[in-house]
């Protein structure tokens, strides 16, 4: 594992366009996080435009993983109306074992079309395939079922469910755990 990975962008599937958050993404990323219904299940609370702009700032940066940084966070647009539908994540979480975590957030409109699985699908080719990644997990709040289900496409078994483990937004939470491994994921990139 060389702990580097710098992507040749845009990545691109079938209806999407994966790529570095912009300065022209703050109306759509502010359409997304500022929505109540998008942070229900999120440790933050729906964003002020002043927060969205400073997060953009932050996500604007976040387009490589190596001795300087850990996380791509790349905005998935719709390669037919360049859309901006969510924003798409891979952290590595641990460089001694080789693990890294997926995540993603897609605005309520583009919500039950398979983009979050089909975002997410070069994340892991590029963890595993790029970045030599022996494990990359998913998390989600227990009550977040359609999450769930996105990691359940993706191949991902479930590993721990984690009874109110947390407390978020004054609410004891259940937390799922999700993974997959590098053998899995040659098992599911080649079916």
């Amino acid at each position: 594992m060389t702990g580097v990975l710098r992507p040749d962008y845009p990545l691109e599937t079938e209806r999407l366009r994966l790529r570095p958050f912009e300065d022209g993404d703050l109306e759509e990323l502010l359409a997304i996080q500022s929505r109540p219904e998008v942070t229900e299940f999120l440790y933050w609370e729906p964003r002020t435009r002043a927060e969205v702009v400073q997060q953009l700032e932050r996500l604007k940066s976040m387009t490589r993983i190596d001795e300087t940084s850990d996380s791509l966070r790349l905005a998935a647009v719709r390669r037919d109306t360049g859309e901006l539908v969510g924003d798409y994540s891979l952290r590595l979480h641990s460089r001694e074992h080789r693990q890294g975590e997926l995540g993603y957030i897609t605005h309520p409109a583009h919500q039950g079309h398979g983009y979050a699985t089909e975002g997410s699908v070069p994340l892991l080719a590029l963890g595993f395939q790029e970045l030599g990644l022996h494990r990359i997990f998913a998390s989600c709040d227990g009550r977040n079922v359609a999450s769930a289900r996105v990691m359940e496409r993706l191949g991902m078994r479930r590993e721990a469910l984690f009874r109110e483990n947390e407390l978020v937004k004054g609410v004891w939470t259940d937390e799922l755990i999700y993974a997959l491994l590098a053998s899995e994921w040659r098992e599911v990139a080649g079916a």
